[in-house]
């Protein structure tokens, strides 16, 4: 009896270890990564369900690619980049760890003067790098419609941007997208869930170099 309640102690007594190793090992892991997506109806997820719409596809591909990273939609449809840039403020109050920058085409839409839009993403971008944190910004192309002139200064922006603050660039957020029926919504803007997941497939290596980016967050192993 006396061998039993010995070995009883000293299962116990493992049992208790070992619970208080993996307790230690989960409060030291690290929380999961938070991406933020500023932008405009092309991430809001204009006309699709929420599992449909930009921020839930690429957080699924992330998790596909063995990456749990939870992706904060800060997108507002109709959105130019003036309003991201009076936003950005409350948007990094969600802490993230990284950024994703997509805004322009309806300044572009809209044939606001591309000076404007180089200095309010400029503003933006400089507001992020402030906070430490690394940037992906995506491209759009003018409208055919504006004319040659315009559409060059405008196109020019975002390369500009990008090297002027040597962060990750994406050149053109609609690539493959654009001007496909079949991949957009009957309005011929917006992406239709197909399109979307084409947009996240092309886009996905330039968010892992992104989040590849990220500081060790503390508590990290």
């Amino acid at each position: 009896m006396g061998y039993v309640r010995k070995a009883a102690n000293v299962n116990a007594a493992a049992a208790i270890l070992l619970a208080l190793l993996w307790g230690g090992a989960a409060a030291n892991a690290a929380p999961p990564l938070r991406l933020l997506v500023l932008g405009d109806s092309l991430t809001a997820g204009y006309g699709l369900t929420a599992e449909d719409g930009f921020t839930a596809q690429l957080r699924a591909a992330l998790k596909d690619a063995g990456r749990d990273v939870v992706v904060l939609n800060a997108g507002v449809s109709g959105d130019t980049t003036a309003g991201g840039r009076a936003r950005i403020g409350w948007a990094l109050g969600d802490k993230p760890d990284a950024v994703i920058v997509e805004l322009g085409a309806n300044d572009g839409l809209r044939g606001l003067d591309p000076k404007a839009t180089f200095d309010n993403l400029d503003a933006i971008i400089a507001d992020i790098r402030r906070a430490g944190l690394p940037v992906l910004l995506t491209g759009m192309l003018a409208p055919p419609n504006l004319g040659r002139d315009y559409a060059g200064d405008f196109n020019a922006v975002f390369p500009r941007l990008a090297e002027k603050h040597d962060v990750l660039f994406y050149p053109f957020f609609l690539a493959g997208v654009a001007a496909k029926p079949d991949l957009n919504q009957d309005d011929g803007i917006h992406p239709n869930p197909k399109g979307v997941e084409a947009i996240v497939a092309r886009i996905l290596p330039y968010v892992l170099d992104l989040l590849a980016r990220v500081k060790t967050k503390a508590g990290a192993l």
